[in-house]
């Protein structure tokens, strides 16, 4: 089965997740996770990790506390991660049928990023995988009051796009995503994990 079919219709604004969408980045997001968390004394699985795609890392911190009884401290921890992950963020490579994709709509629609990462993070990520400046809008989870399954997130990168919602495709990876995207009132596209 491929990663990423694109849909047939064409939208004025395409709206792409980063992580696990544009960028095979999710395993080194993982690893980070894991080894924060256990060195936190907290456990975090891999399949609640996919599970919790898109969410914003401080709230992965609680929701880690409230499934595990652990007490780790949110801000610490998600910061910690963070910084984990952007040591290795070198080695992140694009998810190439999405990263074309974005190139080929570029040239007759508006693009940009919403995702549920930090702004410094997700510029890193992009120009990790070769989308340095390509995205005009870039809104991340630091910038609206609430994250994904939110739609605001999704509803800002349109507003700055200066395109009606009901003509924007999300192209994400996420059930979290999926949920913005329809709650949004927009067209998404799925990308399987690689």
């Amino acid at each position: 089965m491929p990663v990423f079919s694109p849909p047939e219709k064409r939208y004025a604004g395409y709206i792409f997740d980063c992580d696990g969408t544009l960028a095979h980045s999710m395993p080194i997001h993982y690893r980070a996770w894991a080894e924060t968390v256990e060195k936190h004394g907290g456990q975090f699985p891999e399949n609640l990790f996919y599970n919790l795609g898109g969410i914003p890392s401080i709230r992965i911190v609680e929701i880690l506390n409230d499934k595990f009884g652990t007490a780790l401290e949110p801000e610490l921890v998600a910061t910690e991660k963070e910084r984990l992950y952007v040591e290795r963020i070198a080695t992140t490579q694009p998810i190439k049928e999405v990263a074309d994709f974005a190139r080929e709509v570029a040239a007759h629609a508006k693009v940009s990023v919403a995702s549920g990462g930090i702004l410094p993070v997700v510029t890193q990520t992009l120009e990790a995988i070769g989308f340095k400046d390509f995205f005009p809008v870039i809104v991340t989870s630091d910038q609206v009051k609430r994250g994904k399954p939110f739609p605001d997130m999704f509803l800002e990168a349109a507003h700055r796009m200066q395109v009606a919602p009901s003509d924007c495709l999300v192209v994400e990876d996420s059930n979290a995503g999926f949920e913005a995207a329809t709650a949004a009132g927009m067209d998404f596209a799925v990308v399987g994990r690689p």
